[in-house]
């Protein structure tokens, strides 16, 4: 258990219970806990250790016991020996390098080895190709949708496993990093505006079906006002799955308390835009730095390199929101203190971004850097996606020529700040209203 960190609505978790039923024997949850995660953190790790306390509970309420390992002694292969395992079912990570461990996992034992999707609602190996632009992607993916909007009922675990005396496995509740030194970084401190697991992303959701889904379609790009469902955090961590989501909405359609529409441009946001990022790092190798742009975007910003900029920030000056634009200053102030970053500001973070930058090139990695360092999303399909769209227009198409820019889209602060009360929003962040009004 890595990407679905969660003891319910689990597909992989699932197909284990249903495995290990129709074999008579236990289920067992893993989850190894790495000090070397790609560009994680003791903000990551802080809120991961909370949402375990959850999946814990969940897991154990349907009969499966939980394992949770540090290093040295966290190697699955090793688990899988001492517990004489018959087979092995993990849930899918889209990304480069867990999707390589699960690689060289699969040649290093000789039992029974699944992978599941537990991420998408829609799995990822439906399509079988990059799409370019969204526009192709929304009509293949809610066609597809359907066939996958279920909610079934999945038992228990039927067989009990007895924890032999001395087994190693860590106490969940305690604090997962306590006596990691190097290379673990304690650089960036947990953040107190969310609180990980399962619980909290479904008392979060909750609130935004009850009290902000009616209003979402005018509402969402309104940084200053709170009407977003902030529940990215919860679904890359797998607190939270997609289906849940949908469940919840579908319900709230049903009884009257929210409209097509609302419903409509929501799961544009959660569904659509999302499973197209993974489709997007699952299909281009490059997805996190510079050379995923297109051929159309990498020879206009190229033919543009020498171009003037009006200022140029360093990477630190940018990370501690020291420059002359206030709205800039207030988006990157809620991404350190909040870990979150309104998704209207987001785009406009990053389009500052390559325009304050020596090379679009430079622009990226400091944005995969900030990006990674600081969102609890971070290190996510979305965030990458994201920053490949601002930045070398990945899944956009080209605009009209500008400078520095070339023909990928531009933000201004006047206009994007005309769409919103940035004033507002400004002052929100100033008062420490990270979240809006």
């Amino acid at each position: 258990m890595q990407r679905a960190e969660r003891g319910m609505d689990n597909p992989a978790l699932d197909k284990a219970i249903e495995l290990g039923n129709e074999l008579g024997l236990p289920v067992i949850a893993f989850f190894s806990a790495i000090n070397n995660f790609p560009h994680a953190n003791w903000r990551h790790y802080h809120f991961l250790s909370q949402g375990l306390v959850d999946a814990q509970e969940d897991l154990r309420a349907r009969n499966v016991e939980f394992i949770v390992r540090r290093p040295p002694h966290n190697a699955l292969e090793k688990l899988a020996v001492e517990l004489g395992a018959a087979a092995i079912v993990a849930d899918e990570n889209a990304m480069r390098e867990p999707g390589r461990w699960r690689e060289v996992l699969a040649h290093r034992i000789d039992i029974p080895y699944w992978t599941v999707d537990a991420d998408n609602i829609v799995p990822a190996n439906t399509f079988t190709k990059h799409f370019y632009a969204v526009q192709f992607f929304r009509p293949k993916f809610f066609a597809e949708l359907p066939k996958f909007l279920s909610w079934p009922s999945p038992g228990d675990a039927r067989h009990n496993w007895k924890r032999p005396r001395g087994f190693e496995s860590f106490a969940v509740g305690n604090d997962l990093t306590e006596g990691w030194g190097p290379p673990f970084d304690r650089s960036v401190r947990p953040v107190d505006t969310f609180t990980g697991g399962t619980r909290a992303g479904q008392k979060l959701l909750a609130d935004f079906v009850t009290n902000k889904l009616a209003d979402y379609d005018s509402v969402r790009n309104h940084p200053e006002r709170d009407g977003t469902s902030r529940i990215s955090p919860y679904l890359h961590f797998g607190h939270i799955s997609a289906l849940s989501i949908t469940r919840a909405i579908e319900d709230a359609v049903a009884k009257g308390n929210c409209t097509p529409e609302a419903r409509d441009a929501y799961y544009g946001e959660v569904l659509a835009w999302r499973e197209l990022c993974v489709n997007f790092v699952r299909f281009v190798p490059n997805y996190d730095n510079f050379e995923c742009a297109p051929d159309w975007a990498r020879e206009s910003l190229r033919k543009h390199l020498r171009d003037p900029r009006p200022v140029v920030y360093t990477r630190e000056q940018l990370q501690n929101h020291q420059t002359h634009d206030d709205m800039w200053n207030a988006a990157q102030q809620q991404m350190v203190e909040a870990g979150w970053m309104h998704n209207m500001l987001r785009m406009y973070w990053a389009k500052k971004i390559l325009e304050w930058s020596p090379t679009p090139a430079e622009a990226f990695d400091t944005c995969v850097y900030l990006n990674d360092r600081y969102f609890l999303d971070g290190r996510d399909p979305n965030g990458y996606a994201n920053i490949a769209w601002a930045i070398c227009g990945v899944h956009d198409r080209p605009w009209f020529e500008r400078p520095i820019f070339g023909k990928v889209r531009y933000m201004s602060g006047a206009s994007t700040g005309k769409k919103f009360n940035s004033k507002r929003y400004i002052e929100n962040m100033r008062e420490g209203k990270l979240f809006g009004e």
